[in-house]
């Protein structure tokens, strides 16, 4: 039994579009609350809570259906996108609870290697998988509710990007055009697997020494739209370097060959993107929806040397992939 034939859409690009998910949200705010430093206005990628001048709480949850057949490899990708949430606050998870809608009919021994994979992944990133929640379900889905801890001055928001920053990827683009290239026969998905069970841990380490303006982590809404996101929020306008922009072995002879998703076009509705004379396939990459994506983050120019140097050092992945302006939207260039 494939785990992918259970499913209508895989990975994070089973969201729902990120224009709706803004129409739904419109208006609807929380409670006032002192202590909460980041809820839904802005909306980013984990809500945070301060407990004392020393300590707040990172909460997530993210889940989605199977975007791989081997059960281990989805129970890893889909901790380590839960988790990365966390990474990309500037947090450090520390317990997590499995989220799980399972088909009955599922042999004992899937689910199984499903919830190894992530409790695996889970200790990997320093945190506890204590519980959860099962249903049944006939489109498999899991994922993790994750809370970690932060201190309240060391949060990462993607609205703090300012101009005169630059803009770095921690891991190549591509993922959901590798997988559909290999249904295909286009491309290999060793390579996609492997990044979308890499934890942002690592980066998220080397990034707080430097304290960085603004980082999101690039999942479902592509690099275009979390793009969009950090300049609408911090009121700046972001330029990408289409030729500097990392791709994942076979995603651009995907892209080339006309492989694309729902999940693309729908970025492509939320986030505007001036494109003049660029490949079609360098756009198509820059909207492709990532799953367990790297983190973007806008760091000030003078630090740019020491943040090369200490990836570098650390054998991280790095690659410089535009520039903040003054001004107002979304350019490829």
């Amino acid at each position: 039994m494939k785990l992918t034939d259970l499913a209508t859409a895989g990975g994070c690009a089973a969201k729902y579009s990120a224009a709706r998910l803004e129409e739904l949200l419109r208006g609807f705010v929380p409670v006032e609350a002192e202590n909460l430093l980041v809820g839904l206005d802005p909306a980013d990628d984990a809500a945070v809570y301060k407990l004392d001048d020393e300590r707040a709480l990172v909460f997530t949850i993210d889940f989605f259906p199977p975007i791989v057949d081997d059960p281990d490899d989805f129970g890893t990708i889909a901790a380590t996108n839960a988790l990365n949430d966390v990474f990309a606050m500037g947090g450090q998870p520390l317990l997590a609870l499995s989220v799980a809608a399972l088909p009955e009919e599922l042999p004992t021994e899937v689910v199984r290697a499903i919830f190894d994979g992530a409790d695996r992944q889970v200790r990997e990133a320093g945190a506890i998988l204590a519980g959860g929640h099962t249903i049944r379900d006939d489109e498999p889905k899991y994922g993790l509710a994750v809370v970690g801890t932060v201190a309240p001055d060391g949060i990462w928001p993607k609205a703090g990007a300012r101009p005169g920053d630059a803009l770095y990827l921690t891991k190549p683009l591509g993922t959901a055009l590798v997988l559909g290239g290999a249904k295909r026969g286009l491309a290999d998905t060793a390579e996609a697997v492997r990044w979308m069970r890499t934890l942002n841990r690592d980066a998220a380490d080397v990034l707080r020494s430097l304290a960085p303006n603004a980082v999101t982590d690039v999942t479902g809404f592509g690099l275009a739209g979390h793009a969009h996101e950090m300049a609408t929020r911090s009121g700046v306008r972001i330029v990408l370097d289409a030729e500097r922009l990392p791709a994942i072995d076979g995603a651009l002879d995907a892209a080339r060959a006309g492989v694309t998703t729902a999940g693309t076009r729908n970025n492509r509705d939320y986030a505007p993107l001036e494109a003049h004379g660029v490949a079609p396939e360098l756009v198509e990459l820059a909207y492709d929806p990532q799953t367990a994506g790297g983190l973007l983050v806008s760091l000030p120019g003078d630090k740019r040397m020491s943040l090369e140097a200490q990836f570098a050092a650390a054998d991280l992945f790095l690659a410089r992939v535009g520039r903040v302006e003054e001004g107002t939207g979304l350019q490829l260039a």
